[in-house]
């Protein structure tokens, strides 16, 4: 990933053995990671939401399943949260003990305004992004109190407590000796099974990219990630074809821009090709999802400064994202047809490293003159988007953590894409909204093409000719060059790789996004019949 500015250095927290992404909470039907503890015998927890007040209200206005619960302890709920303190502000706690013998711990959660809906301003649904920080919060409190197993209020939105639960409670401790509490998280009540499943589902596939990103580089090579990927998919579904291709098969493909970044590592390259087939016809076009694979990224030649290097093991973000997605549309049996395709490598300086100035050539015969090495995920994309179109796709979505000019642009609020199709830009967008994981599109213009075609010495440059001047939008000209197809968009996603404290159901750490908005975004898209 090119310039993309030093972050301040993160826990480190890695694999010993398989992954424990669902460790936490039991599930029904397929799930993303081997089944852990789920034990909940004894002490248990509750979570019950509570709207904001009203002006004409003197009493809290509680959940259904709030209510219910208030009425089972004679009303002591409301009064002791009318004793307590002010009404419960939106992502605000509190606790109380002894209220019931069942649950000796009740936590209520602020949710904030009842029925808020989609704010346009924030392009999101309020009530969700409510519902996901309020239970995030409230299942950690439970878990600071050791406490082993919590139920959920589903607080009229099961999918988003679900996601809220298990996107908060998950942390990457592999390599800790002292790791925090296990919860077991699961529904109060029966209102809203389905939906809590689905939540469920989206949030471990977001988990599993977390997962795949956060991992030392020295645990997850190209070899090991494609590995992980295909033990997941198998798991969770037999529709599934999983091709890991040799550096000897990238050769016969005459991937040249792919082969020159990965020369550098003594890790040899891998092409992960995943083939899911959703759809009653085996023969309708594919979404095909494109990742940049960069397993670590030192910046090769073009050397980036060691403060915050260590960051770039997740620079295989946008591998992470799409494969994620994948495994949970196979999870959720969606019905549509997907393919996978991943560029794995390290970005690594040696004797045998591009160097700047030199001069390679993509599978589609452009020569691309290499002016920075550490703008090498776009030589990947080139190779793979080429590759992409043997499909007949319906659309071509590619991710990858491409410019630290993205993240300056947009910071971590939004994914930058870039596409000419209004219809995959409408469809992601709109999935962006209900995901909470949000897009904002960008510029395409040929004034951007021109700064990366006017090169000296080949067909084209990896970086814009006036250097840093729209970096994130050069890139997205030069990936450009490589694509004919009608529906295609570019997911810049370096702003939003990581995160500190913005997404409050995230901890610190590697962010896994924006994968549960490719999975909405792809179950969209099976219900779309618009021939394109």
């Amino acid at each position: 990933m090119l310039l993309l500015p030093p972050l301040g250095r993160l826990v480190r927290r890695s694999l010993g053995g398989a992954p424990p992404f669902s460790r936490c909470w039991p599930r029904q039907g397929p799930s993303l990671a081997p089944r852990g503890y789920s034990g909940g015998a004894g002490r248990k927890g509750l979570i019950l939401g509570v709207y904001a007040k009203e002006e004409e209200e003197t009493v809290p206005q509680f959940t259904n399943a709030g209510e219910t619960f208030d009425r089972l302890v004679s009303g002591k709920l409301t009064e002791l949260l009318s004793l307590s303190g002010p009404p419960l502000k939106k992502g605000k706690i509190r606790l109380f003990h002894g209220l019931h013998q069942d649950f000796p711990s009740v936590v209520v959660v602020g949710l904030g305004k009842k029925a808020a809906g989609v704010n346009d301003q924030e392009n999101w649904n309020e009530d969700k992004e409510n519902i996901r920080t309020a239970v995030a919060v409230g299942c950690r409190q439970v878990q600071d109190l050791e406490v082993p197993c919590v139920e959920v209020d589903p607080c009229g939105d099961a999918q988003s407590a679900a996601e809220g639960a298990v996107l908060g409670l998950y942390e990457y401790d592999e390599l800790k000796q002292k790791k925090k509490p296990v919860v077991t998280a699961q529904l109060h009540g029966s209102d809203g099974k389905e939906a809590w499943q689905k939540g469920v589902m989206f949030a471990e596939g977001q988990n599993l990219a977390r997962y795949l990103m956060e991992a030392p580089a020295n645990y997850i090579t190209p070899m090991k990630f494609a590995e992980v990927i295909e033990q997941k998919l198998r798991s969770v579904n037999s529709n599934v074809k999983v091709h890991i291709r040799s550096k000897a098969w990238i050769e016969e493909q005459q991937m040249g821009a792919f082969l020159s970044v990965a020369k550098g590592s003594d890790e040899p390259p891998v092409f992960l090709e995943i083939h899911y087939s959703g759809s009653a016809n085996a023969n309708d076009s594919p979404l095909v999802f494109v990742g940049k694979g960069v397993t670590f990224d030192s910046g090769g030649i073009s050397l980036k400064p060691s403060s915050g290097m260590d960051a770039m093991r997740a620079d295989m973000g946008g591998a992470a994202t799409v494969c994620s997605a994948i495994v949970t549309a196979a999870a959720l049996n969606l019905p549509l047809n997907i393919i996978g395709l991943a560029p794995l490598c390290e970005n690594m300086p040696s004797s045998r490293a591009n160097k700047p100035g030199d001069v390679v050539r993509a599978k589609n015969g452009k020569t691309i003159q290499v002016d920075n090495t550490d703008a090498e995920g776009r030589l990947l994309l080139a190779d793979a988007l080429c590759y992409a179109h043997n499909f007949n796709a319906r659309a071509i979505v590619n991710a990858a953590t491409l410019t630290g000019a993205m993240d300056v642009a947009l910071g971590s609020a939004a994914t930058g894409v870039f596409t000419s199709s209004s219809w995959l830009w409408t469809h992601l967008y709109e999935a962006s909204i209900l995901t909470g994981d949000r897009v904002w599109r960008m510029p395409l213009f040929e004034h951007y093409t021109k700064q990366v075609t006017d090169c000296p010495l080949a067909d084209i440059s990896n970086v814009g000719k006036y250097s840093r001047a729209g970096g994130a939008c050069t890139a997205a000209a030069f990936l450009k060059e490589f694509v004919t197809a009608a529906n295609w968009a570019h997911l810049d996603i370096a702003g939003v790789m990581s995160n500190k404290d913005e997404v409050p159901y995230l901890r610190k750490g590697m962010a896994g996004r924006p994968t549960r908005t490719l999975v909405e975004f792809a179950t969209r898209l099976s219900k779309d019949k618009q021939s394109v």
